[in-house]
């Protein structure tokens, strides 16, 4: 299966890379940096400090930053998707979309978690748009994005128009509710529960919202950035496994 390539999105031949850019180019270049949506900065490697690192790893200070709004036009079918969608929602279409981006040739809407199931029905059911399937859903836990730690994206695909957009929607780390898209696509119900399982995002509407790869016991959400990276004690249906620190060697 092939998918079309909006205009304007695709890498440019190594050819055109020699030219040198003009100043319109340039400040174009300007204008997406400064779009960015700058979260934080991190210190050193991998967040590890008080170490007595004597590499230089620890003096690295890096801008932690997400892609900022596009603004219109987006270029290809993307502009036809968003009017497509303005038109359906009407006024709701403002309250419902935090922002849109255009990063790495993929749209993405960002939708207030209050009206992910009205985006999502109308991007299944308007005939202009018919988004009819749903790829999956993915987590992600953004430590620095205040009041917007935990994400879940939703990458749909039209098969009528042969295109495809993604969803994206937040959630703060102290109430990490969001709608089950389960009622639209019931294809995300093993997704929905990955993510709660690793994330855990609670999917408010989902039929059975179970861990799906842990224990049910298991304590903690493995893929959030704050959980430990190892030398935990591991608690598995009443057994104990040390630590690897604490673990017997045969050596």
């Amino acid at each position: 299966m092939t998918f079309d390539s909006p205009a304007g999105t695709e890498s440019p031949p190594e050819a055109a890379a020699v030219e040198p850019p003009n100043d319109e180019t340039a400040a174009e270049t300007t204008e997406s940096a400064a779009a960015e949506e700058v979260i934080g900065v991190r210190q050193g490697m991998f967040g590890v400090s008080g170490t007595g690192d004597t590499s230089g790893y620890g003096r690295l200070v890096r801008t932690i930053s997400l892609p900022g709004s596009t603004p219109a036009p987006y270029g290809g079918y993307f502009d036809e998707i968003v009017a497509n969608l303005r038109l359906a929602l009407g006024e709701t279409f403002h309250q419902a979309l935090e922002k849109i981006i255009v990063f790495r040739g993929e749209l993405t809407l960002h939708v207030h978690r209050e009206h992910l199931v009205l985006v999502a029905k109308t991007l299944r059911d308007n005939e202009a748009l018919r988004f009819e399937l749903c790829l999956g859903v993915s987590g992600a836990h953004y430590l620095d994005d205040k009041d917007r730690e935990l994400h879940a994206i939703y990458p749909l695909n039209s098969i009528t128009h042969n295109r495809r957009v993604r969803l994206e929607v937040s959630a703060p780390d102290s109430d990490p509710h969001i709608p089950s898209l389960y009622s639209v696509y019931p294809t995300t119900d093993w997704h929905e529960r990955e993510t709660y399982d690793f994330f855990g995002i609670l999917f408010d509407g989902h039929p059975s919202l179970t861990r799906i790869a842990m224990p049910d016991d298991w304590r903690g959400h493995p893929q959030r950035k704050d959980y430990p990276l190892g030398g935990i004690p591991v608690e598995y249906k009443g057994a104990r496994i040390p630590p690897p620190d604490e673990r017997r060697t045969y050596s």
